[in-house]
This record gives structure tokens, sequence and C-alpha cells, in this order.
């Protein structure tokens, strides 16, 4: 199947590209709201639905799903997501699917499967609704999927010409979920703001869809950032009590709706290619969540930015348990050869050279090792309490 290229319909030529925006046709957040997907679906005229879920899943959220939609009188078939969203994992559904005669995909869970649902429903021509089980990442809103080789490292980004039909994500669900994933999902949020603005104040940068970001995305990647950071500790606390609430259903939505949007529309710069160039490292890959190799990346832009947010940012990372230094991402400033390889990556990766000043491997090192430099100091300062406990 051929490609769809955002940068080829928004960018080339010599003319400055539009202002695009991406968002959900439909985003619907709240306590039980699983519950009721038979009848949310229903705005698209579905018969026919193919669940996409992990072994797990398919018998717990997935369940769920397939009551909902069954009392609202739609037929469904499960598709058992195998844990890498990778182009076999999904030529391997494509192939399963292509003749059930569906109407529609429905991928719970969480990044992983969710990119995987956009990229088989995308072949399959087909609406896909997300519905995320955990907070973790800010992918379900997106109209893009990050791709992997079959042993974890990150291999390709898709483009899709349409966003998500619909994004539905039951809050009670997020609150019993690992407090480690909500976590990680502010990390990845919390870069939303600091990439947006750089390319919000670079004329020669450009968001995934090849364009220019737009006012309101980069509004909601500030509104992103101030909601983490009023009540992210908060919400972190309602995870482990297993219990909803205000600061939860705030942080859910800047988790996933806010940065999902921002992120796509406000465009990225240092933090996210880092994150990718981390997924080259084995033990990287293994133990660290995307949301937590964000906020290290994060840390090194804000340190080559020599920003004064960066002190702050530190801080609240510490505060709920996110990596900030080296020694919190089994690595050491002595680990020559997977910083070169780190480099190495990081460097080819467009996005980096979105920042305002020339990057080079050289000021790349020398922002990585600032930024660790920064994380022992905050992590004395704060303690590392938050990190440990994620990991107990």
């Amino acid at each position: 199947m051929d490609t769809f290229s955002a940068k080829k319909l928004y960018g080339g030529g010599d003319h400055m590209p539009p202002l695009v925006m991406a968002a959900p046709q439909r985003y619907i957040q709240g306590p039980g709201a699983i519950s009721r997907i038979g009848r949310y679906i229903g705005i698209i005229n579905v018969k026919r639905a193919a669940i996409l879920a992990s072994r797990r899943a398919i018998v717990a959220e997935g369940a769920r799903v397939t009551e909902s939609l069954h009392s609202n009188h739609i037929e469904s078939v499960d598709c058992i997501f195998d844990g890498e969203c990778s182009l076999p994992e999904i030529e391997k559904h494509v192939a399963a699917l292509k003749d059930e005669n569906i109407d529609c995909l429905i991928a719970v869970g969480g990044g992983k499967p969710v990119d995987a649902g956009k990229s088989i429903a995308w072949r399959l021509d087909i609406p896909v609704v997300i519905v995320p089980t955990l907070a973790s990442n800010d992918a379900p809103c997106s109209a893009l999927s990050v791709l992997y080789t079959p042993e974890g490292a990150s291999d390709v980004v898709e483009f899709y010409p349409t966003s998500p039909t619909l994004v539905v994500i039951d809050t009670d669900i997020v609150a019993d979920a690992n407090e480690r994933y909500l976590v990680a999902g502010m990390g990845d949020a919390m870069a939303t703001w600091y990439e947006a603005r750089i390319c919000l104040n670079n004329l020669d940068a450009r968001t995934p869809l090849g364009a220019r970001p737009t006012i309101a995305a980069c509004a909601m990647a500030e509104i992103c950032a101030h909601t983490l950071f009023e009540h992210g500790e908060a919400a972190a606390k309602s995870v482990v009590a297993n219990q909803n609430g205000t600061a939860l259903e705030k942080v859910v939505e800047a988790n996933t709706l806010l940065s999902g949007i921002g992120f796509e529309s406000g465009g990225l710069a240092l933090a996210h290619p880092m994150a990718l160039a981390y997924t080259q490292i084995d033990e990287l890959h293994t133990n660290y969540l995307h949301g937590e190799m964000v906020a290290m990346g994060t840390m090194v832009q804000l340190a080559m930015e020599q920003s004064e947010d960066a002190k702050k940012v530190a801080q609240f990372f510490a505060r709920v348990g996110l990596p900030i230094h080296l020694g919190q991402f089994s690595m050491s400033p002595q680990d020559t050869n997977k910083l070169d390889i780190i480099i190495e990556s990081a460097m080819a990766n467009a996005n980096s050279h979105q920042m305002p000043m020339v990057v080079t491997e050289d000021l790349l090192l020398r922002a990585i090792m600032d930024a660790h430099e920064l994380g022992l100091r905050i992590a004395e300062e704060i303690g590392d309490e938050a990190y440990q406990r994620l990991r107990a």
C-alpha cells in the first residue's frame, strides 16, 4: 500500500507551508466510558467491528467493549496483539481481517496496540476507534504511528490522512492501572510545550504534518504543561489509591488530548528524537517506558537551550518519579559507546535540528552531561523516593 505523506501534501516548493491542526473527530473521557462505547460508535454506523487487544486486555477491557457492542446490536471479532508495533505484526492482522467484512477497528490498550490499530485500520481502509487503557503517552489522538522492529528498536513513523474517528478513555480504568504508566504519560506530555514553543518561534520549523504550528495547538501544549505542574502529583496519588478524582481527570486529559494535539500540530524539537535514540540501547527500550525516555530527552533539550525552566521541570520529574540523571537510566557518563550510538541516532533525526542553534555531536554530548549534572543536584535536593517507589 502506498504510504501517505503529510509533508508532501502541506509542504514542498518554495512557499511557506500552511497552518494545519489535526484532531480526532470525537474525544470522550470519563468514568465508565468503556461501557458505553457501543452507543458512542453508533455515530459512524458500525455493524461489525474488530477488537485489537493484548491477551490480557482482550478478556478484561476487551470483554467490556464486546458486551457494549453486542448490547447495541454490533457484531465483533477479537484480534490478539502480540506485543510489538512492528510491520510483521501489522501485516499479520491485515491478512486475518481483510475478509471479515468489518466496518471499523477498535484498538484497546497502551501506546503500541493503539499505534498498531491505526496502521491496520488504514491498510484496511476503515475507521479506527481508540480505547486507551493507560494514560501513558499521547499516541491515541494522533494520525501517525511509531513502528518498531520486532526486537523493539524504533524503526519508522507512518502518517495517515485522517485522525482517529473516536477516542474513548475510561478514567476508572486509568485509576486502577499502575502508577508508573500515568507518570510516564506526564513525562511524554511535559515535552509537548517545550518542543512546540521551539517550533512556534522558529520560522523554519515544521510540525510532523509538514506544516507550521497553529496557535491553538501551542496553547493546548502550554496548558498541558501548566496542568501537569498543578495537578500531576495529586493525580499520581489518586492512582496509588485506585481512586478517580478531579486531579486525575485533568491529567488524563493533559496526557492524552492536550499533548496529542499539541505535539502533532505544535511540533517536535529535541526531546522526542532523544527518546527514539534511547531505544537503540537494549537496556533502555527493555526497561523504560516511552514517556520516561521522553522525560530524559526533555532534560537534554532544556539543558541545550540553557532554559530557566530546566530546574523547575527536573524538580517536577523528581517529585513524580521520572528519571532525571543517567544513574537512574541504567547508564553513566563513562558509557561512551552507548552515548555515541544515542547521539548518532538523535543527530540523524530531522526534528533535532529544529532547535534555535546549530546542533552538533559535541553540543549534544555537552547537553546530555549538563542535564545529568542538573539531575544529580535535584535528586540530592529532593531525594529519589518517588523514583524508587515506581520500581519497587
